[in-house]
């Protein structure tokens, strides 16, 4: 099973030298990959409550939150093995032909280290701010990643669909890695865990109980075996380490170290591919020297 690690990438560890450094160490240490995540913008009246807080409050990691790919391609410039990924972006705040390029630029830059890590969106406030649609996501969604595929491998190329234009021409470069840049998927329901076994080379989950991940995760291994494919699965942890453990009933990945290493453990036992911690909502999120202790003791944990 691969590790993986969040950059520092909100509030007062997000800094140039924190993400250098971050990076540069996750390399050291042996981590597979790093990962970065999206917050556009952090609403005062939020229109909809935050589903990882039991009273739907925001955490404090929305309030100073820096842009996911250039974190992502900054990390690259100081690394030169460890994959990078997005985990998540939001497909309806984008235009999916201009971040083509910005992520075919990313893949290039970095010699075919990107892994894409899509989205749906939850937030109405976001939504509204960006002028997009919550109503047709998941149709938009579908095509979406499929104007994405096309631009990555065929030229010329050309796309007259539903939501999305493309007249006949010729976009160059191409990502590195063929045929494309892995594409993860967020979802939680049937139909977009379909999405991802036909569409889709992953699926990147956070915050389901192991209860909960057996169901899912088998679903989604019998939907791509008669689509005939094979996906990945990538779960994000967001870890919250306490000195005492937490005992029955806990959210996963939050308690004791001891506690984690079960969680990390009953993944693993799941047939899980990739594990990648996020210390980003917890105390230790807040300081540079908090990412690196946990980095060091989380690895250890997990090997």
């Amino acid at each position: 099973m691969r590790l993986g690690f969040n950059l520092p990438q909100s509030g007062p560890a997000a800094t140039p030298e924190a993400v250098a450094r971050v990076a540069e160490r996750a390399e050291e240490l042996g981590y597979e990959s790093l990962w970065v995540w999206e917050r556009l913008i952090r609403p005062l009246e939020p229109q909809t409550p935050y589903g990882g807080t039991p009273d739907g409050s925001y955490p404090e990691a929305f309030d100073y939150h820096i842009d996911p790919l250039a974190t992502l391609l900054y990390a690259a410039a100081h690394t030169s093995k460890v994959t990078i990924g997005t985990s998540i972006i939001n497909m309806p705040y984008y235009n999916p032909v201009m971040l083509a390029r910005t992520l075919t630029t990313i893949d290039v830059l970095s010699k075919g280290r990107l892994i894409l890590g899509l989205g749906l969106g939850w937030s109405k406030d976001e939504f509204d701010a960006t002028n997009a649609s919550m109503r047709d996501r998941g149709s938009r969604a579908d095509e979406f990643v499929e104007l994405l595929k096309a631009i990555w491998t065929t030229d010329p190329v050309e796309h007259d669909g539903k939501y999305y234009t493309l007249p006949r021409s010729s976009i160059q470069p191409k990502p590195l890695q063929k045929p494309h840049p892995p594409i993860y998927l967020a979802a939680y329901s049937e139909g977009g865990l379909r999405r991802i076994a036909t569409m889709a080379d992953g699926w990147t989950p956070v915050g389901i109980p192991m209860e909960g991940m057996q169901p899912m995760m088998d679903g989604l291994k019998a939907m791509a075996k008669e689509a005939g494919r094979d996906v990945k699965v990538a779960v994000r942890a967001n870890v919250n380490i306490t000195d005492d453990d937490q005992g029955e009933g806990r959210f996963i990945f939050y308690g004791s170290l001891q506690e984690i290493q079960q969680d990390v453990e009953a993944n693993r036992e799941l047939g899980v591919d990739e594990i990648f911690f996020d210390v980003s909502f917890s105390a230790d999120g807040r300081t540079e020297n908090g990412y690196l202790k946990r980095m060091e003791q989380l690895i250890e944990l997990a090997r």
